[in-house]
């Protein structure tokens, strides 16, 4: 039973236990999420919450293994809610018979005094003492900076070091932190369920390398071959000032970058390797720094990458109205709705939809939508730069710059009907993106493409459901540019694909910005090209 199986984690290990012949049950919030993932037939999906008693409850019936691999990135509060997961999903492990749980925490400095810890740390410290007193024998496995594409902590380094030649650099850089490859990660976590039955404890995992933090960004700028960078000590930038410069540099939004950060205020090496004696390490060797680098920009450069941070939490209560709600339960709600016939095909207009974000941007008003995502950053918002998992595929889940997808409907869907259940047209196809910027209430962007006789139909609805005075007046004072954004969208969308149709290349998204973020888009494909093994 693998509880987070849409996390980081959760997604990359959940396939694998099936190959290894294991029964999986993977338990989720949104079953719908589950609908792309290619590995999805098999295992057994669930409904379930950690939150939530009775359900969790009805998910450990018969299982034999726990997975535990849910924990929040919060600013405020994330400590108490992973409390309350970590206890409920106990007891329910313990009254349904679970024989072990698997829990992957984060390594933290021996002997230090829990209040010395950062709220992260001992966070995660707490939820590995709640499974290992809760009378199901558990294996807690801790681990310090996972490198891997698409993980949080490789994307801080990577844009960290990519994007600043010269460098400000804070104390904590100079703080030794023994990295371990995803890969390696993922082996421990497999072979976890051949320990012993009656282990119960803690195993640090890491890396064959030690480094600082520095010598971390110095050595991700020698594989990629990039010019030594130049870095500049400040001792005033504490890790709260330096969860700021993470924000607005790197994808890595602040709610996630100051957990992160925080971590490493501590060194974090790992005092034991005892989990040698139970699992054998993976063959030829664990993963040095250089070639798990390495093999990170590869799976980058090949749009390769399996899961990623930005793709772990929706950020909404499921309990929020859906855009397609009976009167949006009789709140008030603003849309902006236009049409446009297309002598296109349905496939060639679907193409460009789904195809939309990320470096090819959104066909209109570049300019705008830059500075609206660099305004969602200065408030701590996820802003434009999480991109696209894949640069032209799209699955329920996945996140898409500041949208997440929240429905994604074509010719292979097997289910016809939407989230709450409203049946589409025949041959008619549907993406639904739901925002996680900041504002005064909740935003959707559905785009339709429907067939005609002489092409297809291209229809779009902008949704927003205010809350309060700020999200009426919100609505109002951007209502003026949503001519050059919403009607920019609707038609360039449509004329890229009658380009496509007559065999042309639909043009990117027009303007200077465009154009900067094409040259920066070649530049960074360049330097993720496959790279030699630094020494």
């Amino acid at each position: 039973m693998v509880t987070g199986a849409t996390g980081y984690i959760g997604g990359r290990l959940a396939p694998r236990l099936a190959a290894e012949g294991h029964d999986v049950r993977c338990v989720v919030r949104s079953p719908g999420k589950m609908r792309d993932v290619p590995w999805a037939a098999d295992v057994e999906v669930v409904e379930g919450d950690v939150l939530d008693e009775e359900s969790m409850r009805r998910a450990c019936q018969g299982a034999d293994v726990l997975y535990y691999l849910v924990h929040s990135l919060s600013e405020q509060g994330f400590a108490a809610v992973d409390r309350r997961a970590a206890m409920i999903s106990a007891q329910a492990a313990r009254e349904a018979g679970v024989s072990r749980i698997v829990y992957l925490g984060g390594m933290h400095p021996e002997g230090l005094d829990p209040n010395d810890l950062s709220e992260h740390l001992a966070s995660r410290a707490e939820v590995g003492e709640i499974f290992l007193r809760s009378g199901v024998p558990t294996v807690v496995l801790q681990a310090a900076v996972i490198l891997g594409s698409g993980s949080a902590s490789f994307e801080m380094l990577r844009y960290l070091t990519e994007r600043l030649p010269v460098m400000l650099t804070p104390s904590w850089v100079h703080h030794r932190v023994q990295p371990i490859a995803i890969r390696d990660v993922l082996h421990y976590l497999v072979r976890a369920v051949t320990v012993p039955a009656e282990v119960n404890r803690t195993f640090d995992i890491g890396g064959p390398d030690v480094l600082t933090y520095l010598q971390m960004m110095e050595g991700f700028a020698e594989v990629a071959e990039l010019p030594k960078r130049t870095m500049l000590p400040v001792p005033v930038l504490t890790p709260r000032l330096s969860s700021h410069w993470v924000n607005l540099v790197t994808p890595v939004p602040r709610s996630t970058a100051v957990p992160l950060i925080d971590s490493l205020i501590h060194e974090v090496v790992a005092q034991e390797h005892d989990i040698d004696r139970f699992v054998a390490q993976p063959e030829g060797g664990l993963t040095g720094f250089h070639r798990a680098v390495e093999l990170a920009l590869q799976r980058i450069s090949s749009g390769q990458v399996e899961t990623r941070w930005s793709g772990a939490n929706a950020g909404y209560a499921p309990s929020d109205p859906l855009p397609s709600d009976p009167e949006w339960a009789g709140g008030t709600v603003y849309t902006d709705v236009r049409e446009r016939p297309s002598s296109a095909s349905v496939e060639h207009v679907w193409d460009v939809v789904t195809g939309i974000g990320g470096e090819r941007g959104w066909y209109s008003f570049p300019l705008g939508w830059w500075a609206r995502g660099v305004m969602d950053r200065l408030v701590g918002g996820v802003g434009l730069r999480r991109g696209r998992r894949d640069a032209d595929s799209l699955k329920v889940g996945d996140a898409l710059d500041w949208w997440r997808v929240e429905e994604c409907l074509d010719e292979r869907s097997t289910d016809r009907r939407d989230a709450v259940g409203l049946e589409l047209a025949e041959g008619e196809r549907l993406l639904r993106l739901r925002a996680e910027m900041k504002a005064p209430g909740l935003a959707w962007l559905e785009l339709r493409v429907a067939p005609t006789e002489d092409g297809s139909t291209y229809r779009q609805r902008a949704i927003f459901f205010p809350h309060g005075l700020a999200g009426h007046a919100y609505w109002w004072v951007i209502a003026p540019f949503h001519v050059l954004v919403f009607g920019g969208m609707e038609r360039r969308i449509v004329a890229a694909a009658e380009r496509v149709e007559r065999g042309e290349d639909p043009e990117p998204p027009h303007g200077l910005l465009a154009r900067l973020k094409d040259r920066r888009a070649r530049r960074d494909a360049e330097r993720a090209r496959p790279v030699r093994v630094g020494a």
